[in-house]
């Protein structure tokens, strides 16, 4: 069985009370960033890879999209999803790991900050390139490698509290990492830039972006703390078109 830890109560329960949850794009702080990268949905088909609550699905059907996928192993998400976008959006309860969609199914693959929670990205990369068009888009983020090296993902703290600095190590050792995410402890999966870089690459993808992304000047004014997102990247974003 592939990780489902957002269909557990308490933790489903935390992660609807985050900005992101609540607020949509609007309270994720890297959607900015994220939304320069993404293609024209005109008339596209348009496949959201663990699309959660439906945000990127819905942004892409009121920009124009002909069709749009939603993909997303928690019930519980699916089921906001439905209530809260549109009626025109097709949702499919299934690890991201299993879609076998036909060959030139969509034109347009995106993904937000689930990749991290896959073991082999290499897989992801086979999978999307057998549905999606020659020349078609795939755009996702994912929590960044320096981010998920060392595992637990909080700072270094001194005896009264304060941040010291981020731990990074074991960074070339890929794979299971125990983190700590809404005081729940959750699987991740650390992948090297090399890993998610070449794996596209070879995977025949043409790179066309990559950006980390910093917090925008209202967060870093009127968000507590923000500031110390500026000390080490958090997510990368990646955009490339498959050859």
């Amino acid at each position: 069985m592939k990780q489902n830890k957002y269909d557990d109560k308490m933790f489903f329960e935390k992660y609807s009370k985050m900005d992101r949850s609540t607020k949509g794009l609007a309270g994720a702080g890297e959607w900015k960033t994220l939304q320069k990268l993404l293609p024209d949905f005109k008339d596209k088909r348009v496949l959201d890879l663990g699309c959660g609550f439906g945000w990127h699905c819905q942004y892409a059907i009121e920009h124009g999209a002909k069709a749009v996928t939603g993909v997303d192993i928690s019930e519980k998400m699916l089921t906001v999803a439905k209530e809260k976008t549109d009626s025109k959006i097709r949702y499919i309860q299934m690890p991201i790991e299993d879609i076998a969609f036909g060959e030139n199914s969509f034109d347009a693959v995106i993904s937000s900050l689930a990749f991290h929670y896959i073991e082999s990205f290499e897989q992801i990369v086979e999978r999307v390139s057998g549905c999606l068009i020659p020349d078609g888009d795939f755009v996702f983020s994912v929590e960044h490698p320096v981010f998920t090296a060392y595992g637990n993902q909080d700072w270094y703290y001194d005896e009264n509290g304060n941040i010291l600095h981020f731990p990074v190590d074991n960074y070339f050792f890929e794979g299971k990492r125990t983190a700590n995410f809404l005081g729940e402890k959750v699987i991740k999966y650390h992948k090297t830039l090399t890993t998610y870089l070449n794996d596209l690459i070879q995977g025949g993808f043409e790179l066309t972006g990559i950006v980390e992304p910093q917090p925008s000047e209202y967060l870093l004014h009127t968000v507590r703390g923000m500031e110390d997102e500026l000390r080490r990247p958090m997510m990368l974003i990646i955009s490339a078109k498959k050859k």
